[in-house]
């Protein structure tokens, strides 16, 4: 599959099957993550795999997507290191493409995987909850499994709408 197949058809997946990804693919998943672009190559991210049943209830009682996190059989808690952090708007982009690699990763090895932001509203006791040091600030939950639902349709609006031009003085055309 193409880069672009894999970007195209990737799709939010929330509902998985009660087999749990190989040991490789959930370290294919985390490999892909390592190698994404950061500021200085300061790499800012770390994580927790988090597999048992225990931990996942805890985790999901902290989202209105607990059904989510309950359902995966893998749950990985993606953190920013703040001590490795230079710059916090540099280090919060070089957090969205660890994650969009790991998320295309797994869809190129048919596993589905969910992107939950949400749970950023009581990072704090999700911290506490998981006792992380104070250096580490969640940043995002990502679940992972084989999926047992479909990805809908994907549907982007169109490069025109996206695009913003400069006219001929220099001035923005459209906002």
């Amino acid at each position: 599959m193409s880069a672009k197949d894999v970007i195209r058809r990737r799709r939010s997946i929330r509902a998985y099957a009660e087999s749990k990804p190989s040991e490789e693919s959930i370290q294919a998943v985390l490999e892909a993550g390592r190698w994404a672009p950061s500021g200085l190559n300061n790499q800012p991210w770390r994580f927790l795999v988090i597999e048992d049943d225990e931990t996942r209830e805890g985790l999901a009682r902290f989202t209105t997507y607990s059904e989510t996190i309950r359902g995966a059989p893998v749950v990985i808690v993606v953190c920013m290191d703040l001590k490795a952090s230079y710059n916090r708007d540099k280090d919060l982009m070089a957090m969205g493409a660890f994650i969009q690699n790991m998320l295309l990763a797994a869809h190129e090895l048919g596993l589905g995987a969910c992107w939950l932001g949400e749970i950023l509203n009581r990072k704090i006791e999700v911290a506490a909850f998981l006792g992380l040091a104070d250096n580490l600030e969640l940043m995002a939950v990502v679940t992972m499994g084989h999926p047992a639902e479909e990805g809908g349709e994907g549907e982007r609006m169109g490069l025109g709408e996206l695009e913003i031009k400069i006219g001929s003085r220099g001035k923005l055309e459209n906002q």
